[in-house]
Formats: structure tokens, sequence, C-alpha cells
């Protein structure tokens, strides 16, 4: 049976360093801690501005390792593009900030992993969903009016921009 060690770390998007406590974990479990921090780096620099969690799996016998990253919730993600900084406790009546639909295609494409969205358009009207549901508008409208601006084919051309990006993202999964 492997012997396994778990690094865990708390890192902003895009800025893993070899400083403690990183840097010498990943040496004490004989990794070259800077093409660690790099890969680490590489992964991480589409979550640049927040605080994401990352592990690195090390299998002790053979020196292999994997790097999981802790999605940052969909809830702190459409906070931070609002610029707001909780929810609305009352997100029908009390609005909290109006995010730009650029920003919930780049919270959709963020969190595709943990959606169930097989295309990009389904992705973003999930996200509008969210949006809702804390108090947020979009262009100054209700996430749900935006909603049915997306069926009707509205946003097609921003939406299209998006769409080898949303491909690409974590390895076209």
């Amino acid at each position: 049976m492997p012997k396994i060690k778990v690094i865990k770390a708390q890192i902003q998007g895009g800025k893993a360093s070899t400083a403690p406590p990183l840097g010498p974990a990943l040496a004490d479990a004989g990794l070259n801690p800077a093409e660690v921090v790099e890969k680490i780096n590489e992964i991480t620099k589409i979550y640049e501005g927040l605080t994401i969690e990352v592990k690195v799996v090390v299998d002790l016998d053979t020196k292999k390792y994997r790097i999981e990253l802790g999605l940052p919730t969909t809830t702190s993600l459409l906070l931070k593009f609002a610029g707001a900084s909780e929810p609305s406790g009352d997100p029908m009546h009390k609005k909290v900030g109006d995010l730009k639909l650029e920003d919930v295609i780049k919270v959709a494409i963020l969190k595709k992993p943990d959606l169930n969205a097989k295309s990009l358009k389904a992705a973003v009207k999930t996200i509008l969903g969210s949006a809702r549901s804390i108090g947020l508008t979009v262009e100054g409208k209700d996430p749900k009016e935006v909603v049915k601006e997306i069926d009707a084919g509205v946003y097609d051309e921003i939406l299209k921009k998006y769409e080898e990006e949303w491909a690409k993202a974590y390895g076209g999964a």
C-alpha cells in the first residue's frame, strides 16, 4: 500500500510561492518545490484575486503527485464580481450589486467542474439563478429577465465569444 502525504495550502490564484509553508512541505515530501508551484500557478491563474485551497497529494514511494483544487463558491465569485460584501437577506426587494453578463459567463466557466450544464448557455442560466437568489442584478435587470433574453437569442454573440474558453476549461471536461 503506497504511503500518501497530503499537503494543503490556501493560496491566491496564480500566486503560490515556494516560501513557507508550501515550499518546505513540498521539499519534505521529496518534490521539487519550484516545479510544483509552477504547475499550481498555471492551473490556478484563472482564479486570480481569489483565495482557494490547494491540495498536493503525494505518493511518497514514487514521488508522483496530483494537484486538487477547492473551488470558490458560486456565491463568493458572484459577490466578488459585483463588489458586494454579502448576499441580500431579502433578494427580491433588496439588491446588493449589479453584474455584467461577461462576469456571469466568467463565473460559469470557473465553476464548470461543479455544474451539470452541458453547454455554456445552460451554465450561464444556472449562474443567473444563483445571482437572483442572493440579490444581484445583471446589466441592471432581474436575472430572470436575462434568462428570457438568453432564450430569445439576445446574447448569442457574447456567448459565442466565450464558447472556446468554455470548451477548453478543465481539459474539455
